[in-house]
């Protein structure tokens, strides 16, 4: 529904929301601070996640972290985030264990903690998260903050790449190109050229400027053709 008729959807969300439905909130919290079928009011978006958090919905919680941490409607504070990632964290929530490890991989926030960090990660992959089944395979194949395993990364990676992350998709292209299986690389390649962001895009064509393999190589041109096209679409936007 939400996808047929924004604006018919979110006014049945705002109802049930505001009749108490916990899904409801924590729905109109993200549809508010996108903008999706209502007019966008970001503040107003983190009042509802905050409604929602406080009965306990996990990912109203985590979306509390997202938006302390951005600046998303309020003032922007790692250290708030961190607390409450570390709440629905602590309650089995996997996207908050891997917002909540990003933070303290990095310091921010919080004190920086890699053992605290890959212990979270490697919780979330089990789980099933892809995005951190990728960061896991970091962890084990640089051997930071625990024994590197090469095999064990590189299932890490297959793992996420089929779960849909495209930093995962790359990482996997990566092992593989290594191994010699160029194009099974390259079609994991494409697959994170689809799906990946502006961010991602910019770093990942510069690495693969530097690939061995010039069918790789070339590929590069294809991401930074991306990325000039979502820069044009970022400046309609605006």
């Amino acid at each position: 529904m939400l996808e047929e008729s924004p604006a018919r959807a979110a006014q049945a969300i705002l109802i049930a929301a505001r009749e108490g439905v916990l899904d409801a909130q924590a729905l109109l919290g993200q549809i508010l601070l996108d903008g999706r079928g209502i007019e966008q009011d970001q503040p107003l978006a983190v009042c509802w996640f905050d409604i929602a958090a406080r009965q306990g919905h996990l990912m109203a919680r985590n979306m509390l972290g997202r938006c302390h941490e951005h600046g998303w409607g309020c003032t922007a504070d790692a250290s708030v985030a961190a607390r409450h990632y570390r709440i629905a964290a602590e309650a089995g929530l996997d996207w908050a264990m891997y917002n909540y490890a990003n933070l303290l991989a990095t310091g921010r926030g919080v004190i920086e903690d890699q053992v605290q960090a890959l212990s979270l990660y490697r919780r979330a992959a089990e789980l099933g998260h892809a995005k951190s089944m990728n960061l896991l395979g970091r962890y084990l194949e640089e051997g930071r903050v625990c024994l590197a395993d090469p095999q064990a990364a590189r299932d890490w990676y297959r793992r996420s790449a089929v779960g849909g992350d495209f930093r995962g998709q790359f990482s996997y292209a990566a092992v593989l190109a290594d191994e010699g299986s160029i194009d099974e690389a390259l079609g994991w390649l494409h697959k994170a050229l689809d799906g990946g962001n502006l961010n991602f895009l910019r770093v990942a064509s510069k690495a693969l400027l530097n690939a061995v393999n010039p069918q790789i190589r070339k590929l590069a041109e294809d991401y930074t053709q991306r990325c000039a096209d979502l820069d044009r679409g970022k400046m309609r936007v605006s």
